[in-house]
């Protein structure tokens, strides 16, 4: 493999950053000249039939290059980074035996640092005993849940509810912290990345504003009111942001004009939240910044673009 590296690991081109700045367009141009398949990294996008609120790549994208990562799960299941990264190590596997460059794409950072950097060997646990925690676990509020992190496993209450969540999970079945699996089981790292981070500057914050609006016009209320029959109110899929929103307009308590508003700024704190951890979470070295507003950008990610057409 003409990207493999030294010991057998492999050299992987990877594209984050915030949300609505253009990565999945960008790289969707880059496999019209090159043999790609696209892993999204996107947590948002693992479940079935929530597509136009997590801007999932249209049907005709996906039949035009491969992806991974995308419709992997029902919007019930909760999944992690670790679960993610299993899921699509076996296809970057196949994409690799096909002679096809496999292209790292989103805005989930966690799930990145999981496929460079594994975490762990996953323990075995069992699905009955998750189910049951889960429905005593989930009507609790961050106060209450980050209480009972801090007694299982201190080191890590600090985090957000989902991974708070997880904390829980691990301690109460498998009577180790989360930390300890971490430290006892580790995983050994098969590929290595090469980043490209991709901005837009101030022009980001009208870019998801036309997004949010763009979605609204593609269906996203009917796709919601389609859903709701047959997703419970409390699944995990549900967390992406807007959809609660959404579903609140459909459901008759909310007002169209208000939600939008909530939904826009709700997004931009996400992305604030994206950029935070891409300034600060990423190695020192292997990493481009291009902000894609600027000549010198564009000019910056067509270069870190040619180093992998000239290797494919």
């Amino acid at each position: 493999m003409k990207w493999s590296g030294d010991l057998g690991v492999v050299r992987l081109p990877v594209v984050v950053g915030p949300t609505a700045v253009g990565k999945s367009a960008l790289v969707l141009e880059v496999a019209e000249r090159v043999p790609v398949t696209i892993v999204s990294a996107d947590s948002r996008q693992l479940y079935a039939g929530f597509d136009i609120g997590t801007a999932k790549p249209t049907l005709d994208e996906r039949r035009r290059v491969p992806h991974l990562g995308i419709d992997v799960a029902d919007p019930a299941e909760r999944w992690n980074a670790a679960r993610w990264a299993d899921e699509v190590t076996h296809g970057i596997d196949h994409a690799l035996a096909a002679g096809r460059l496999p292209i790292v794409v989103g805005g989930t950072g966690l799930y990145v640092r999981a496929l460079f950097a594994p975490l762990f060997e996953e323990p075995p646990l069992d699905p009955v005993e998750r189910a049951r925690l889960a429905a005593v676990l989930e009507p609790l509020p961050i106060e209450v849940l980050r209480e009972r992190a801090m007694g299982l496993d201190p080191s890590r209450a600090h985090l957000g509810r989902t991974q708070l969540l997880r904390i829980i999970e691990v301690a109460t079945l498998t009577g180790k912290p989360l930390s300890a699996w971490h430290r006892d089981h580790p995983r050994e790292a098969r590929f290595e990345p090469e980043y490209l981070v991709v901005e837009r500057g101030p022009a980001l914050a009208a870019r998801i504003e036309r997004r949010i609006d763009a979605m609204l016009e593609a269906g996203w209320l009917d796709e919601v009111r389609g859903l709701i029959p047959r997703v419970p109110a409390d699944a995990a899929a549900w967390n992406a942001t807007g959809y609660r929103e959404v579903r609140d307009v459909v459901e008759g308590r909310r007002g169209l004009d208000a939600v939008r508003e909530e939904v826009i700024i709700r997004t931009r704190q996400y992305a604030k939240r994206q950029r935070t951890w891409f300034r600060h979470q990423l190695p020192s070295i292997g990493v481009t910044r291009v902000d894609l507003e600027t000549p010198d950008g564009r000019t910056a990610a067509g270069t870190w673009w040619r180093q992998w057409e000239d290797v494919t």
